[in-house]
């Protein structure tokens, strides 16, 4: 990764609230430097002229069970989750956290295991790990295999740990675990995020108290909203908390995702894909434990219709939200980028165009495909962008 100083010119830079035009991004060692009005770029630095493209940061995706035909819980190692991170990343996603879907302990072990390997060795694109159960309602298990399904009690909380460098998050269900497992949970760095679950709205506002700051696929896996039962979606949308959504037009209405976006008027909506093996890959069916999920017209079911995951890339939400949910492409953008950023506490990091952050990079043309998808490590490469 080369060290000098380059200015990216000619180009949209998306911004959280917004959008600039007449400026230059200029990078310094796979960092973000500064953002400049033209005439104050110095004359020493190397500019590329990227001609009318949309520079935006790159996506971070907080589900991925798996992409390039490969599944995680099927092989919970490092390879698997380089092989995930790689297979996403054409579509856009810098950034994810491999999902273990509810699985044995020992699976879990090894899991976190693959991770820190990965995180030790700065493995591009793994920035954790995300343990979807097995704390979850049987009731509202939807493709989990419930035979895995436990309690969380204190003491295992209190042994996940987030990996050094890297984000732990955990989806559970409030009403499988207790306050004080939650706090554990907390106290260890790690994301709660309530999910898969029958709680009602005061056990949900109390795991808010504890320390969950995060919904999994709102909507999806939990009871709906009615007038006087109003549930986890309820607790979820007036709280602080965030709200990750699948915006794939098959796991939600549009019209509840709008409303769920006009609700948080905190902005705290996250997109996730919640994708399947089948992403990038040409394979259309995959075995999940004893089920076999099958692809059609992008929808991801078992024989049941029990909808099984997704094949959504990070992209094709960002599409979605700016094509039928009426959302800016900066807002759209922010949902994929920003958001899950700030949720795991990165966004000094990553997440963003704006001095000190990596400088990962997606490229959109004026339809929204993506000409290129750059890591902070990759910035030589920017020059082949160009034609």
């Amino acid at each position: 990764m080369t060290q000098s100083r380059l200015a990216l010119i000619g180009a949209d830079i998306l911004l959280r609230d917004g959008s600039l035009k007449d400026h230059a991004l200029i990078l310094s060692g796979g960092v973000i430097d500064a953002i400049a009005e033209l005439r104050d770029v110095p004359s020493d630095i190397e500019t590329v002229d990227l001609g009318g493209l949309t520079i935006a940061p790159g996506f971070i995706d907080l589900q991925v069970n798996g992409g390039g035909g490969v599944l995680f819980n099927d092989a919970p190692t490092k390879d698997s989750a380089v092989a995930i991170a790689e297979a996403h990343r054409p579509y856009g996603t810098t950034s994810l956290l491999p999902t273990l879907i509810s699985d044995t302990t020992a699976k879990i072990e090894a899991a976190r295991g693959a991770i820190d390997e990965a995180l030790g060795e700065g493995m591009p694109g793994i920035i954790g790990l995300h343990l979807e159960g097995p704390f979850l309602a049987p009731e509202k298990r939807g493709i989990h295999d419930d035979r895995h399904f436990l309690p969380l009690t204190e003491d295992f909380a209190s042994g996940l740990t987030a990996p050094k460098g890297g984000s732990l998050m955990v989806t559970l269900a409030p009403e499988c675990t207790t306050p004080g497992a939650i706090a554990a949970l907390t106290r260890n760095g790690a994301i709660v995020s309530a999910g898969h679950t029958v709680a009602d709205y005061e056990t949900t506002r109390a795991a808010i108290s504890s320390g969950v700051t995060s919904f999994t696929h709102l909507f999806n896996a939990m009871p709906q909203m009615v007038s006087r039962q109003p549930g986890p979606i309820a607790a979820a949308l007036e709280s602080g908390a965030w709200c990750g959504l699948i915006a794939d037009g098959h796991h939600v209405s549009d019209a509840m995702l709008r409303l769920a976006i006009r609700a948080k008027s905190d902005g705290c909506c996250y997109f996730v894909t919640d994708a399947m093996s089948t992403v990038g890959s040409d394979s259309k069916s995959f075995s999940l434990g004893e089920k076999t999920i099958r692809e059609d017209a992008g929808k991801l079911t078992d024989d049941a219709g029990t909808l099984a995951g997704s094949a959504l890339t990070m992209i094709d939400a960002v599409r979605h939200g700016c094509q039928r949910l009426g959302l800016s492409l900066h807002d759209a953008v922010r949902m994929a980028s920003t958001e899950p950023a700030r949720l795991l506490g990165i966004d000094h990091q990553r997440g963003l165009l704006a001095p000190g952050r990596r400088a990962d990079l997606v490229l959109l043309d004026h339809d929204l495909s993506i000409v290129s998808v750059l890591l902070a490590e990759e910035m030589d490469k920017i020059r082949l962008v160009v034609r």
